[in-house]
C-alpha cells in the first residue's frame, strides 16, 4: 500500500511537471493568438492513460506551480482548468475510444476559448477560428500517439 501510494505521487509530480512545461512550449500560428500549446494533446493522452483523479490534480499542480514561478496568471489557470474539466467528463462520459479521445482536445479548446472570451470581452468566433489549427493538431497528435504511448506506460508498468 505505502508503495503504491508513493508511485502514485512521483507520478503526479511528474506528470505535472510535464504538463506546466509542454504548456510553456508553443507552436507559431499564422493567426494571431493561434499559437498551439503542446500541452493540449499531452494533457488529453495524460486522462486517458492516467485517469481523471491523476491528471486533475497533476493539472492543478501545474497551475500552481506556474503561478508560483510566475509562468502563469491566474487567467491562465481559469482557462487552462476549464479545459481539463472539459476534456475530463468528456473523457468519463464517451470513455477512451478514438473518436472521444479525438473530439476532447478541440472540444476542450472550445470551451477554453468560450471563457477567454468571457474575461476579455473579444469576440468568441475570432477566438475559436485562431483556435481551429490548435485543435486540428491536437486531434491529429491524438490519433498518432495514443496507442505508442498506452504501449509504452504498459511495457512501463505504470
Amino acid at each position: 500500500m505505502k508503495n503504491r501510494f508513493s508511485k502514485t505521487i512521483a507520478h503526479t509530480g511528474i506528470l505535472a511537471t510535464i504538463i506546466l512545461l509542454s504548456g510553456i512550449i508553443k507552436i507559431p500560428s499564422v493567426f494571431p493568438g493561434g499559437e498551439f500549446q503542446l500541452s493540449a494533446p499531452i494533457a488529453v493522452l495524460i486522462c486517458a492513460l492516467f485517469g481523471f483523479k491523476t491528471y486533475i490534480t497533476a493539472g492543478v499542480l501545474a497551475s500552481v506551480l506556474g503561478l508560483i514561478l510566475g509562468l502563469t496568471n491566474i487567467f491562465n489557470i481559469i482557462i487552462a482548468m476549464t479545459f481539463r474539466l472539459v476534456v475530463g467528463l468528456i473523457i468519463a462520459v464517451g470513455g477512451k475510444n478514438f473518436l472521444t479521445l479525438i473530439v476532447a482536445g478541440p472540444i476542450g479548446t472550445i470551451m477554453a476559448r468560450l471563457t477567454l472570451a468571457q474575461i476579455t470581452q473579444v469576440d468568441w468566433q475570432i477566438l475559436v477560428i485562431a483556435a481551429v489549427p490548435g485543435m486540428l493538431y491536437t486531434a491529429i497528435t491524438i490519433l498518432v500517439a495514443y496507442k505508442p504511448a498506452q504501449i509504452l506506460f504498459k511495457r512501463m508498468n505504470l
